[in-house]
């Protein structure tokens, strides 16, 4: 009777990282609700009550996805990966010539379903899957010695080409992809020759993506004028001067308020929904949101929120490490970086430690997309968790020798 229980317990896996999801998930709302005040006076964009009920359907959407991602092995989701991917990759060519816009700009980074007002951004999956492809990649030649050829088709190919097809139009994610993936290769046990190879490929990938864009016809559409006005206009912001150059405060506009946002907020904030900023500072309710959550909420609430965080990936290191089978444990502590890096650019960008980017805030921006992906992925993580007891059950140690441990992969 108790193992009946135990395998349909509503909260399966680690229950300090479900309390830390959970949390963050509630607290999400507060924000958001506040923030979509823009959407609706400034954008002039629903209101914020649908703004509101939106958000919270994708939350609830996103808990049951990732409870619904513990009741499948999660080896089936590694051996069903690398089809996704081929999927993906096609629907990311689709998207360069007919996703949708933002708002007028050129990142057409939206693919709608036929016959539906749903859109959703292939590059977020592709990213996604791409890296549950490496892992079992990795996991499967671990234990015997892989041909170059097999490296170049197989490792450094899916990579590049899913960075080439996100570039054009998400600068950020593409090189977030790069940027994770050779972590991933780096954590599986790939050769450090073929990871200077990885790196040094990647960079002449770069450059001629860069050149053909910015002296050639080739690439329509493409952002790379984009990145380098943020790239000038983020070093400027360094330099100290005397003179304002209004065009630079112009081009500054979004740090500037979000830095402003960041000092009126203070030690204890001005209160839930009373941020000042959040009508002047543009994606105040999703790639700004740090810096609302600052203002309202103060240093000391802004600490709270990353002390949750930093709690997640703690025990995710900690799953990581616990997990005897190599393919879980690579994998667990790869989603883990995904979601560091997206949450450390995310909180770097408000701060203006880097250039501005389009990078969601995990589990608390207002938006779709991103935040399944990120429940998804947790949901993977709570799938392992639950399953080291079994392994420990079934005899698999820590002490169990590799080829037995890759036969799950």
């Amino acid at each position: 009777m108790q193992e009946t229980e135990n395998k349909f317990e509503l909260l399966k896996g680690d229950k300090v990282l479900w309390s830390v999801i959970l949390l963050i998930s509630f607290f999400s709302v507060f924000p958001v609700y506040s923030a979509s005040s823009n959407l609706e006076f400034i954008v002039n964009n629903g209101t914020t009550t649908t703004h509101l009920m939106k958000h919270m359907f994708f939350v609830f959407m996103g808990l049951a996805i990732m409870r619904s991602v513990g009741m499948v092995k999660y080896e089936h989701i590694g051996k069903l990966s690398s089809i996704l991917l081929g999927i993906l990759v096609i629907l990311l060519a689709l998207t360069s010539f007919t996703g949708q816009q933002i708002d007028g700009a050129s990142a057409s980074r939206w693919l709608k379903i036929p016959g539906t007002p749903i859109s959703f951004q292939p590059s977020s999956f592709a990213y996604l899957f791409l890296i549950i492809y490496l892992c079992r990649y990795l996991t499967k030649t671990i234990k015997r010695e892989r041909l170059p050829l097999e490296n170049i088709l197989y490792v450094f190919g899916p990579v590049l080409l899913v960075f080439v097809l996100v570039a054009k139009d998400n600068g950020s994610t593409a090189l977030m992809i790069l940027i994770v993936s050779l972590a991933v290769m780096l954590i599986g046990q790939l050769p450090k020759t073929y990871i200077f190879g990885f790196m040094g490929i990647s960079s002449i990938a770069i450059g001629i993506f860069m050149f053909v864009a910015l002296k050639t016809d080739l690439i329509q559409n493409n952002r790379v004028h984009t990145w380098m006005s943020r790239i000038e206009t983020f070093s400027n912001s360094k330099k100290t001067t005397d003179v304002e150059d209004e065009t630079l405060k112009a081009k500054n506009y979004q740090v500037m308020q979000a830095k402003a946002a960041i000092v009126h907020g203070g030690i204890t904030g001005m209160g839930p929904g009373k941020s000042a900023l959040k009508q002047m500072l543009p994606q105040s309710a999703s790639d700004f949101i740090f810096a609302i959550i600052v203002e309202e909420y103060g240093f000391f609430g802004a600490l709270f929120l990353i002390a949750l965080y930093l709690i997640m990936i703690i025990r995710i290191v900690m799953i990581a490490s616990k997990m005897p089978a190599f393919f879980g444990s690579l994998l667990v502590l790869s989603l883990g970086i995904m979601i560091f890096v997206q949450l450390s650019v995310n909180i770097a960008v408000a701060v203006n430690l880097i250039p501005v980017t389009g990078q969601p805030l995990p589990l608390i921006s207002y938006g779709g997309t991103s935040m399944l992906v990120t429940y998804f992925q947790l949901g993977i993580i709570l799938n392992i968790s639950s399953r080291i007891q079994v392994y420990d059950e079934e005899g698999m140690g820590k002490k169990q020798n590799i080829e037995e441990i890759n036969d799950i992969a």
